[in-house]
């Protein structure tokens, strides 16, 4: 085993313990967990085995296996920078209509707080 995947193999495990201790503290929900979980068993799944990656190039038209898990990973973070901006926005309107109601309410009552 290189050098490279023992360190990586490190960092994996290091992660997948805060994973389960974020979810076990409830600061994360169990469909968050699982997917993270999946992502990072799937890193050390790679890395232990990198003859997948030559069968996923295959499969996936491309020349050499780093090439197919370079492209997926940067459509996979694409993926999750639109699902934080999707979150971002709705956080934004759901502040803009608290404001609002307390705006509204602070109005009505003719009080500030």
């Amino acid at each position: 085993m290189f050098f490279i995947q023992i360190l990586i193999v490190a960092f994996a495990v290091l992660v997948i313990s805060r994973i389960v201790l974020s979810f076990k503290n409830g600061k994360i929900a169990i469909k968050g967990m699982l997917m993270w979980l999946g992502l990072w068993i799937a890193l050390l799944i790679v890395v232990l085995s990198p003859q997948i990656t030559g069968f996923l190039a295959k499969i996936l038209g491309v020349w050499r296996g780093t090439d197919a898990v370079v492209y997926l990973s940067i459509v996979l973070i694409f993926y999750l920078i639109f699902r934080i901006f999707v979150k971002l926005e709705k956080i934004d309107s759901d502040l803009t209509t608290i404001a609002r109601k307390i705006a509204l309410r602070g109005e009505n009552n003719h009080e500030i707080k």
